[in-house]
């Protein structure tokens, strides 16, 4: 992206295949894609050491409609964590807003679910100084950004589908403007 005006990002692309989507933050393998199966795309688009993250789902073939259920799921949870993410509240109630919709579909994420995002080098484009997790107190504040790492990781796969985003008084604004839903292959 050098040519476009990015720089490199301070991570690697991350894309587990297949069994590998079960565990998040994974790079590639030298395994050919399946004809059929998951896999996991995390990049960051960067300008002047400044990140915005983001990670998408790839299903090659039909999938089946659990995997497109739990996906729209995982933006249903992103859609009430931006709508809660304002300027006042605070980071756990933007990840308790993300769990209500995961419960409510009969799923859960034990881990974070975001952290700060903004200017970085390697080897990591996240910040230490807050999470979206429960008792971090941590006020939102109107500029702030963070990455919204929305995923379901279970035994054998998993889905991820974030967002970066800014606060805003009018919510979390999306940093990148992606189709937010399962992608599918054909």
């Amino acid at each position: 992206m050098p040519g476009a005006g990015g720089d490199y990002a301070a991570i690697c692309p991350l894309m587990p295949v297949g069994e590998g989507t079960s565990t998040p933050h994974l790079t590639w393998s030298d395994a050919p894609l399946p004809d059929s199966g998951l896999a996991i795309l995390e990049i960051a688009g960067v300008r002047r050491r400044y990140h915005a993250a983001l990670t998408r789902t790839v299903h090659f073939g039909k999938p089946p409609q659990a995997l497109v259920d739990m996906a729209k799921a995982i933006v249903e949870g992103v859609d009430a964590g931006l709508e809660k993410a304002r300027p006042g509240c605070t980071a756990e109630e933007v990840e308790a807003a993300w769990q209500a919709v995961l419960r409510k579909n009969g799923l859960k994420k034990e881990s974070r679910v975001g952290y700060p995002v903004g200017l970085a080098y390697p080897p990591d484009w996240g910040e230490r100084t807050a999470s979206l997790r429960p008792g971090d107190i941590t006020e939102m504040q109107s500029g702030m950004c963070f990455h919204f790492m929305a995923g379901v990781w279970l035994d054998d796969f998993g889905i991820a589908i974030s967002e970066s985003f800014v606060v805003t008084d009018r919510g979390g604004e999306r940093l990148c403007d992606v189709a937010r839903e399962l992608i599918v292959i054909d």
